[in-house]
């Protein structure tokens, strides 16, 4: 069971980064693509329908880790206490930005929230790049599994490493490149004229960089923490998932070239999917690595509740998560096409 619930966390905050990864995208891009108060609106529109929907999985990656392995989610808000913090307020900034906008006919008014939505967007970008720096390169647990890292040390990766060092400031900038695409490959599929054109520009300008970063990050990784590569070694078959990468990283340059928008996206979200799941298949089964003393780490054991409550848990969640997958399907379907503005100035 312990396994099955460590399946079902990475997926569902894979699902989350896929899902939520667009519209984050989306703001980072908004203020550069987006160049007239019409496309800024376009932008908004596009993920207006769904961008709230899809900060749930957030959440409900977070209540299944508390309930799955309460352990680690005590453990990591303790030691992670001011990012957390962080994220929680860029999130609210975030919606604050998208939700006041429209609320002053005034340039200013617009001008302003649009920066606190793009800011805040790409901030969030970062912290959550930092975030899997550090579950990849490991943290100073102690023998009671809590630890404290600062926000920064010397930058260097350590027993004793910040928060932010060389390794979790590159996953950091690997994250916007890749989160960056993602927005602009969905923003494609949703609009036309010339903001989809300035779109598929700014998705040809990034693609070199993701696929650079990517080969430098799994470099990295590597480097850090060499023992990533055990369960790889051990189990032939996960090799099929660098593969996945590469083939996802092949449709985003062709389907993008030939002009098949959807596939382009589809392809975006397979890369990021793949991406995680390798990550997590080479976490496995540790939770959070030690820098320190590896017999320290949380893993799948040490960190899971009780095996009743785990299996009792399991036919709820899947209960819950068929009614929320059931939602998501009917609004993507319900705001499917391209979003457009009417003559009468709406969307």
């Amino acid at each position: 069971m312990e396994t099955v619930w460590f399946v079902l966390v990475a997926l569902m905050l894979a699902g989350y980064v896929v899902l939520d990864g667009f519209d984050l995208g989306a703001g980072a891009l908004h203020l550069i693509a987006a160049r007239t108060d019409e496309e800024r609106r376009l932008v908004l529109g596009s993920i207006g329908p769904v961008w709230d929907g899809n900060e749930v999985w957030l959440l409900a990656a977070g209540g299944t880790l508390f309930y799955a392995f309460p352990l680690l989610y005590a453990s990591s808000f303790s030691g992670f206490y001011l990012p957390l913090n962080m994220v929680l307020w860029l999130l609210v900034l975030r919606a604050i930005g998208i939700e006041f906008r429209a609320h002053l006919a005034n340039g200013l008014w617009r001008d302003f929230f649009d920066g606190v939505f793009s800011l805040a967007s790409l901030l969030l970008i970062v912290l959550f790049g930092a975030a899997l720096g550090n579950v990849i390169r490991g943290v100073p647990l102690g023998a009671d599994h809590y630890f404290f890292v600062p926000l920064w040390t010397d930058f260097r990766t350590g027993p004793q490493p910040g928060a932010l060092d060389w390794y979790t400031v590159l996953c950091a900038v690997v994250t916007i490149a890749i989160i960056a695409q993602h927005g602009a490959l969905y923003l494609i599929l949703k609009t036309s004229g010339e903001l989809n054109r300035r779109l598929r520009t700014i998705a040809n300008i990034l693609l070199p960089a993701v696929v650079a970063l990517t080969a430098a990050s799994l470099w990295a990784s590597v480097g850090v923490r060499a023992e990533l590569l055990d369960n790889y070694r051990a189990t032939p078959a996960g090799w099929i998932i660098p593969v996945l990468v590469a083939a996802a990283l092949i449709g985003i340059f062709r389907f993008t070239r030939s002009g098949r928008e959807r596939e382009a996206f589809l392809s975006s979200c397979v890369f990021i999917l793949t991406m995680l799941v390798g990550a997590a298949f080479a976490l496995y089964p540790v939770l959070l690595p030690s820098s320190g003393d590896p017999t320290l780490s949380l893993t799948i054991h040490n960190a899971a509740a009780g095996a009743r409550s785990l299996s009792v848990g399991l036919g709820w969640w899947s209960a819950g998560m068929a009614v929320a997958i059931g939602y998501f399907v009917l609004v993507y379907s319900l705001f499917k096409g391209k979003v457009h503005l009417h003559s009468n100035g709406h969307l």
